[in-house]
């Protein structure tokens, strides 16, 4: 879950990073092309007030995808870590970002489709494989321990 928080982490952080030099994270480009209709660098040129907007929206967006990865990733250290149930299920809950941008964006593009696959089916396979440790009963443990 650890691997799984630290990639949520570092995605935004790239994006902002390719968005303050360029405008639009590179892997967003083609994306970008088939909404629009054009490329970015097309829009820049005929429509800069319109890329500052997708820019603009790209900061926001990367923002909000970082904090929730950083809230995902606190829980998973420290909770999770400890076994403490209520952070089994908050796990649950980066998946609305993950599927949310697997559905929105990344399914029109297919090299974003397979890296957004990582959250969307991680995610959920690592909390099943996990649950048994929180919903076993102290004594069941031990037992079989």
């Amino acid at each position: 879950m650890t691997v799984i928080g630290l990639f949520l982490v570092l995605a935004p952080i790239m994006d902002l990073v390719y968005d303050h030099a360029h405008g639009l994270p590179a892997d967003h480009a083609p994306v970008f092309a088939k909404l629009a209709g054009a490329s970015f660098d097309a829009v820049k040129n005929s429509a800069p007030g319109t890329a500052k907007y997708a820019t603009t929206l790209e900061y926001g967006y990367a923002l909000h995808e970082l904090t929730f990865a950083l809230l995902f990733l606190t829980v998973v250290l420290v909770p999770f870590r400890r076994g403490e149930r209520w952070a089994w299920f908050a796990c649950w809950i980066v998946l609305i970002a993950a599927v949310g941008y697997t559905v929105t964006f990344a399914h029109l593009d297919s090299t974003l489709l397979w890296r957004s696959l990582i959250a969307d089916i991680a995610v959920p396979v690592l909390l099943l494989l996990s649950a048994r440790s929180f919903f076993t009963a102290p004594t069941e443990q031990k037992q079989q321990g």
